[in-house]
């Protein structure tokens, strides 16, 4: 593994562990080529509580692009009407 991988993992993992202390649902945000994702895990990582992306067709109706900003707000706003429906109104942002 090159040191800036292993930095990186380093720093991820910091992030982690000060989320868990936090004990806050983690906001998780991944960007392909195509598409853009976003998961809500509990504190410890074990069970994912929300899910949004540009895959799913109710999300991805209205959107002529699946990875432009007006994607990244309509995922936004489907992650956030889902966490609410799930009783979550605070999270942290994992960056990593």
């Amino acid at each position: 593994m090159s040191i800036k991988n292993t930095a990186r993992l380093r720093r991820a993992k910091s992030t982690r562990a000060h989320i868990r202390n936090l004990g806050v649902p983690r906001l998780t945000v991944l960007r392909t080529g195509q598409h853009l994702y976003a998961q809500l895990f509990t504190a410890d990582g074990a069970k994912v509580l929300a899910s949004a992306s540009t895959v799913q067709a109710d999300v991805m109706s209205g959107l002529k692009n699946g990875k432009n900003k007006d994607a990244a707000a309509k995922v936004g706003q489907v992650i956030a009407e889902r966490a609410k429906a799930a009783g979550i109104e605070k999270v942290a942002f994992d960056r990593s």
